[in-house]
């Protein structure tokens, strides 16, 4: 069951006036940090979601609450890597996950954001959503402090891979964060099912781009 009231907040324009040539450049400031992101019109992974934007967001206003210093963060649907970014940023041990056709995109943009700052380097992986996960992700090694997922549910036919994925790696102790455009019958089908599954909170919501940042937790026995 969905818990707590969530606070309002409006998606900040933390774009940077810019003269550039590249239309397909967009520049940001997070954590006081200019971050350049390359978009790709090819895949919609490659375009910076307000899903990215509003977490990326939150995080930098609530360092205090999730604190990502030295913590193990997963991004699953990294998309161009705007959030792995920011995560980086705050200090967090981040590995960058998408499709294999994202991933040129990703790598250029995390390294490109990445390469001259003193900040724990990230890596970047294949991540195909239910495929794969204890071969490539084994539960013996891996364990994460927090998932990031922005919006990665839209209309489309890999959802329950996606919440599998989800449930594979969240584990006691892992904290999802999870912040999506909600446009679609099946994106409340999908949170219904996310909190049948895990404690599941809102924390915050985006009205005006109808986004909403929830926070879901395994069930303690």
């Amino acid at each position: 069951s969905l818990t707590g009231s969530p606070v309002t907040l409006k998606i900040l324009q933390n774009w940077v006036p810019r003269v550039s040539h590249y239309f397909d450049k967009e520049h940001y400031t997070y954590v006081g940090h200019q971050i350049v992101i390359q978009e790709s019109i090819e895949h919609f992974g490659a375009v910076v979601w307000p899903g990215a934007l509003a977490l990326s967001q939150y995080l930098e206003s609530n360092q205090e609450q999730f604190n990502l210093k030295d913590k193990k963060v997963l991004e699953i649907g990294a998309g161009t890597g705007l959030l792995s970014i920011v995560a980086c940023i705050l200090g967090a041990h981040v590995t960058a996950t998408d499709l294999p056709e994202v991933l040129e995109n990703l790598s250029y943009n995390i390294s490109r954001n990445t390469q001259n700052m003193n900040m724990n380097k990230p890596e970047v992986r294949k991540l195909v959503w239910g495929e794969g996960l204890n071969e490539d992700f084994p539960v013996s090694t891996y364990h994460y402090d927090f998932i990031l997922a922005t919006d990665v549910v839209y209309h489309h036919a890999a959802l329950d891979p996606l919440l599998a994925t989800m449930v594979y790696f969240c584990k006691p102790g892992t904290v999802l964060l999870w912040a999506n455009k909600f446009r679609f019958s099946t994106d409340y089908e999908f949170l219904e099912k996310l909190s049948n599954i895990f404690n599941t909170t809102i924390l915050a919501e985006f009205p005006e781009s109808n986004v909403k940042l929830l926070k879901a937790t395994v069930r303690e026995n």
